[in-house]
């Protein structure tokens, strides 16, 4: 048998009828689960309105205290049509004087009229679209570090195993073949400190733009893996998005390390990476390579001369003061928040007055963009990162 519908208007009319064939007030009210005031207010608009008051009725207010006089409002759409190339804040200043005993309407409440007439032009939000870098061709080792993910694969215990590896691009030696859990950033940074001990720091990594190398929301496509690289001394070096042959080396390497480790999986992670290690002593020590005419990867690779000591002091002596990057990739000034982005968070940045009320915010010696005391909003300039990081020639 069918629920059987009930609707609020229909058991009004049911209380109102009861009520005029003569039942007890109080008792419809304690049937129906109402107040004897709500029962009351029901039957007296049945009385003045008849059926159609027993209807809902609308809750918005008859009046706002704040609503804008529609005589204002009038000239604000006039002045825009009279002026179709000026905004709510120059309207706003012509507007003035001509309110009358009504205070003159904030900027944003011009804008909000324009808008709800329908005369402001909404611009697309505009995406930033990953480029790539230049890119370099590096002839000595450690003169440039490629790194990737391989693409993800199931283990025998129905876990995916996503990994990372890292090879010198000039001798094809393996660095590193890590089997992780996730592409998460910290353990990324376990990984490339353990590389960075053993073999010491590299000129340049070349990357694709994904993540954690790369972060299509932070300031400059920045993530927190590539500040600590910059940090370090290490240069950025970004292949083109859909363009994997621009780092062919590596993707060749991975499809060796498809066919030959991961057919048929491991059981779980830990026999994964035992028989990546198995196949990257292999691959370094006994695979020769054509392109080193005949010869193994070990011959060819030697530790870099820049050994891994951790990060230094950041010291900005031409700034007028620095200042640490909160937790929230913000920073202070004179009481107001100034937003950069949370990759810098924890790190030192420099601020300089370069104009009158136009200040200067600098990473490093990478001068990240401006920001005027009135706003405290940060306006990037050319990405700075770039040409001073890679100042290599084109491969």
């Amino acid at each position: 048998m069918p629920w059987k519908e009930c609707h609020v208007e229909d058991e009004r009319l049911r209380f109102v009828a009861r009520r005029l064939d003569g039942e007890s007030m109080t008792a419809l009210c304690a049937e129906f689960g109402i107040s004897r005031k709500t029962g009351y207010k029901i039957f007296d608009r049945y009385k003045d309105y008849g059926a159609h008051g027993l209807t809902d009725r609308s809750r918005r207010p008859y009046r706002h205290a704040n609503q804008l006089p529609l005589v204002v409002e009038t000239q604000i759409v006039r002045l825009k049509k009279d002026y179709p190339d000026w905004g709510a804040p120059k309207i706003r200043e012509k507007l003035r004087g001509r309110c009358g005993p009504v205070p003159c309407p904030a900027i944003s409440t011009v804008h909000a009229v324009l808008d709800r007439h329908g005369l402001v032009q909404r611009r697309g939000r505009r995406r930033r679209r990953a480029t790539g870098t230049v890119l370099s061709h590096a002839t000595a080792p450690n003169a440039l570090w490629c790194a990737d993910y391989k693409g993800e694969f199931r283990l025998g215990n129905r876990q995916y195993c996503y990994p990372l590896t890292m090879t010198d691009f000039a001798s094809r030696y393996l660095l590193t073949c890590e089997a992780l859990s996730t592409t998460r950033e910290q353990y990324a940074f376990a990984v490339f400190e353990r590389a960075f001990k053993d073999y010491g720091l590299p000129r340049a990594i070349r990357t694709d733009n994904g993540v954690p190398f790369a972060s299509a929301h932070a300031l400059y496509g920045l993530s927190k893996l590539a500040v600590w690289w910059l940090r370090l001394g290490i240069g950025i070096e970004r292949i083109k998005p859909g363009h994997p042959e621009q780092n062919g080396r590596h993707e060749r390497m991975h499809l060796t390390l498809k066919q030959q480790a991961t057919k048929p999986a491991a059981s779980n992670l830990l026999q994964q990476q035992a028989r990546f290690d198995r196949w990257q002593r292999e691959y370094n020590d006994e695979r020769p390579h054509q392109a080193l005419a005949m010869k193994v990867p070990a011959d060819v690779y030697a530790p870099s001369d820049r050994p891994y000591r951790g990060l230094g002091e950041l010291d900005y002596p031409l700034h007028d003061w620095a200042s640490p990057v909160t937790h929230c990739g913000r920073i202070c000034f004179k009481g107001r928040k100034v937003n950069l982005s949370q990759v810098f968070a924890g790190q030192q940045v420099g601020v300089r007055q370069v104009s009158e009320r136009i200040w200067l915010v600098t990473f490093m010696h990478y001068d990240l963009g401006y920001f005027d005391d009135e706003t405290c909003r940060l306006e990037p300039i050319e990405n700075p990162f770039s040409p001073k990081v890679l100042p290599m020639s084109p491969e």
